[in-house]
């Protein structure tokens, strides 16, 4: 009986990272947002306004977060604007210059809001968002912390096969 609550102890410690791993899966991490934008541009202020919006929205707020960029009066907002477009293999002709993830828009009219809103589901769901302007800024390839569907088989697996030499060696005792 004394192996029996070792072999229950021993399944429990091995389904406790699993469960942490479908609890982080459950609690992503907000995507950010980039949004170049030009002090009195009037395309840049509706697409503030648009953020502002969407900001306020029940199901998208909860899938980013926005970061503005003034690059008319910021010559290193506007040296990060360009080395960001060089990344996606564009180039930022104007602003608004929207950023989300590994795709851009460039400029803004009410007739991409619906374009904008897929892009933020479609990156914050992606197991591989990849955050170009933090990497531009930093130097490096950002990755957001992927929940890798392997893994969860792999712990299951081990789970099992120590289930079953569990079983094995207390039915040899007995």
């Amino acid at each position: 009986m004394k192996k029996l609550g070792l072999l229950f102890l021993f399944v429990l410690l091995m389904i406790v990272p699993f469960v942490s791993t479908v609890k982080a899966d459950a609690e992503r991490e907000k995507i950010t947002v980039y949004l170049f934008r030009g002090e009195g541009c009037p395309h840049c202020a509706e697409a503030e306004e648009f953020f502002a919006e969407l900001n306020n929205d029940e199901e998208y707020s909860k899938y980013y977060v926005l970061k503005d960029f003034e690059v008319w009066n910021d010559a290193d907002n506007a040296e990060l604007m360009n080395k960001v477009a060089e990344k996606l293999d564009t180039s930022a002709g104007g602003v608004p210059f929207i950023v989300i993830g590994t795709k851009h828009f460039a400029g803004y009219s009410s007739r991409m809001s619906d374009s904008i809103k897929a892009t933020i589901k479609e990156q914050y769901e992606s197991d591989s968002y990849q955050d170009v302007v933090s990497a531009v800024r930093n130097g490096t390839e950002v990755t957001k912390e992927e929940s890798n569907k392997v893994i969860p088989i792999v712990i299951i697996s081990v789970i099992a096969v120590a289930t079953v030499i569990g079983l094995v060696f207390l039915t040899k005792e007995k």
